[in-house]
């Protein structure tokens, strides 16, 4: 998560519902691999979710996991 792609893609998502990977895409100097690749770690870590529609994928944040996960980090501190 502490990566600055990963950061700004969670930021993006956190300002809309959902967004196809071409609008993500868009929002960056990056490359589709490397998107993909961002975005596939989120994903295997549960902080956001896909929903294919045809040949595109929306993605949006999975916001029960993430306040989860913010819950436990202050609990830490």
């Amino acid at each position: 998560m502490a990566d600055p792609t990963r950061l700004r893609i969670t930021h993006l998502l956190a300002q809309h519902d959902a967004l196809c990977v071409c609008e993500i895409e868009s929002a960056f100097d990056l490359g589709q691999p490397t998107i993909s690749h961002h975005l596939k770690i989120l994903r295997d870590a549960g902080a956001v979710t896909v929903e294919r529609k045809g040949t595109w994928a929306y993605y949006s944040l999975a916001r029960p996991a993430l306040k989860r996960l913010v819950t436990e980090l202050f609990a830490l501190v």
